[in-house]
């Protein structure tokens, strides 16, 4: 499993790539902003469990392509840390996107906020790519169960990202409304995200050549 450094790497980089911009975040933060805090938890419920469906199909389709073409984890994970770089870029370019934006949304039942919540990240692409782009770099074949390790990264992110995601949702008004004023902190964010998503993906390429 993973070690005391690794875990403290991986739960880093969970929580920057929490705060990246992507269709989650903004809903829950849109929906709070326009039916209050109550829609966007049960939105975020909604979301949780669309993770759990991205986290299963993940540890099944890494665990096969161990079991099938071994050498092919290595190309997983090398095209992951190539995602990774990209992802980085697109923080940190001129006009980037900010990670706190919000759109109008129309009042809904507590069943389709939860639904919609469901499908908002059942469907994004952003989240499947992160964990097979993120999560190869993490497993270590010679210390147990894939499918077992996979999932064990997956609770962890799954629980903060549900910790940042309710922070914003219960504070979403206040944070909006700081960051929106704050063109400083609005850019270091991007910064931050950037450094780190960047530093872990030379990590990645620094482990390669150490295997070799």
């Amino acid at each position: 499993m993973l070690s005391f450094p690794e875990l403290v790497l991986f739960c880093l980089a969970a929580l920057v790539l929490v705060l990246t911009p992507g269709p989650n975040m903004i809903y829950c933060v849109s929906r709070t902003l326009c039916q209050g805090r109550r829609a966007g938890l049960v939105s975020l419920a909604g979301v949780l469990v669309g993770f759990v469906f991205h986290l299963v199909a993940a540890a099944l389709g890494l665990t096969a392509l161990l079991a099938a073409v071994p050498f092919a984890f290595d190309a997983v994970r090398y095209a992951g840390a190539a995602y990774l770089l990209w992802m980085a870029w697109q923080a940190a370019r001129p006009g980037g996107a900010a990670p706190f934006a919000a759109r109008s949304l129309p009042h809904d039942s507590t069943g389709r906020l939860f639904r919609m919540g469901l499908v908002t990240n059942v469907l994004n692409p952003k989240v499947a790519m992160f964990y097979l782009s993120f999560f190869p770099q993490f497993l270590h074949p010679e210390r147990g169960s894939v499918l077992l390790q996979s999932l064990v990264l997956g609770v962890v992110q799954i629980a903060v990202s549900g910790a940042v995601n309710c922070t914003l949702v219960m504070f979403a008004d206040r944070i909006t409304g700081f960051l929106s004023r704050s063109v400083g902190w609005m850019r270091a964010q991007r910064y931050v995200m950037a450094s780190v998503l960047g530093l872990l993906a030379l990590r990645i390429a620094a482990d390669g050549r150490k295997a070799g």
